[in-house]
């Protein structure tokens, strides 16, 4: 993993297949309307998505390979999510759901208010 680059780039009809194969392997999900896709060499590890609201940019849900976990992968595209924000030029970053994932929401900057998670951008 040392080394090798994240390829990070929004999700496009071309890889609908691809995207809901992963997704299918991972947690069952189906293929967003919007959102970013993550790739190690050439495969996809990770899925992200979006939704753009009035004054955020929405995360419905995040996915990261099972064996790929704890690698810093869910960061780096929690961190291409905040760029993108600021070129919609939204100020926030919103969680509705986090589930199982709060701990890494808060450890990568997210605060808890109440049902919902934020992190400004």
């Amino acid at each position: 993993m040392r080394g090798l680059r994240l390829y990070v780039r929004p999700i496009d009809s071309a890889d609908t297949s691809a995207v809901s194969a992963f997704l299918t392997r991972h947690t069952g999900g189906r293929v967003p309307a919007w959102g970013l896709l993550g790739k190690l060499l050439g495969d996809i590890v990770a899925v992200v998505s979006l939704e753009i609201t009035d004054d955020a940019l929405r995360v419905d849900g995040i996915v990261v390979a099972s064996e790929l976990r704890r690698k810093r992968i869910g960061r780096a595209m929690l961190r291409e999510v905040e760029q993108l924000a600021a070129k919609f030029d939204r100020r926030r970053v919103v969680v509705d759901d986090a589930g199982d994932a709060q701990e890494f929401f808060r450890r990568v900057g997210f605060e808890n208010e109440g049902d919902r998670w934020t992190k400004r951008v």
